[in-house]
């Protein structure tokens, strides 16, 4: 750690936060200035200008990155009969009905994604408590309450992010893995800025996006010019 933080002062000596960076150049330097032993994660924040508080301007959604995210995650899928079947085939690592629902109520999480079918969801609405807080409710708009389990389960697999603002109007998202080339990462930033861009509410007017700035997991935010991401 001694290290780490050594060279994340000679770092931030030869840095100038405040600046603009062309969103290559951000990359770029994210990628040259990674000291830790595991592949970290390029994490986005977009400042939106809306207000959290009122519904009708809260954005969410889901979006599959073209580049995938480099993380691998377990999904569990509460289901009956040839649904929970169809979730094995297609790579879900826990699949359950009520005995998943009960284990869950127990505090027993041990899976990254909770998805589900229509008709479970009374049930899980009961442990909406639990799963709500750690952003694990199931939600049609996220496409994890659904019928075709076959194509939820392989698109978060195949590296789908799940987004919504914070309190504060800001979107975060992990978009890959610092080891991913500075192509391929800024394939998914700018891929990642537009479904938000293009998910305006209809009553929040003059700009929507206020700021942009991109991180490293153990690394420092850098802002990013948006005419670079359109």
């Amino acid at each position: 750690m001694k290290n780490l933080s050594k060279n994340r002062k000679k770092i931030l000596h030869n840095l100038d936060l405040t600046k603009i960076y062309n969103a290559n150049e951000a990359i770029e330097i994210l990628k040259n200035n990674s000291f830790t032993k595991f592949d970290e994660t390029l994490d986005v924040a977009i400042k939106l200008n809306i207000d959290p508080k009122k519904t009708d301007q809260n954005v969410r959604g889901s979006i599959n990155l073209p580049k995938g995210t480099g993380k691998k995650i377990r999904i569990a899928v509460i289901a009956e009969g040839s649904k929970a079947k169809e979730a094995k085939e297609n790579g879900a690592e826990i699949v359950g009905d009520k005995d998943l629902i009960q284990k869950i109520s127990k505090g027993e999480i041990n899976f990254d994604l909770l998805i589900t079918t229509p008709d479970m969801m009374p049930n899980v609405s009961k442990i909406g408590k639990i799963l709500g807080p750690k952003g694990l409710m199931p939600n049609p708009k996220l496409g994890t309450v659904t019928q075709d389990l076959s194509s939820a389960v392989k698109k978060a697999k195949a590296g789908q992010v799940q987004y919504k603002n914070d309190k504060a109007g800001i979107v975060h998202a992990g978009i890959g893995k610092l080891k991913f080339t500075q192509e391929d990462l800024l394939d998914n930033l700018k891929t990642f800025f537009n479904e938000i861009n293009k998910n305006k509410p209809d009553n929040v007017k003059g700009t929507f996006v206020k700021k942009v700035s991109i991180a490293s997991t153990m690394g420092f935010g850098l802002k990013v010019n948006l005419g670079d991401l359109r």
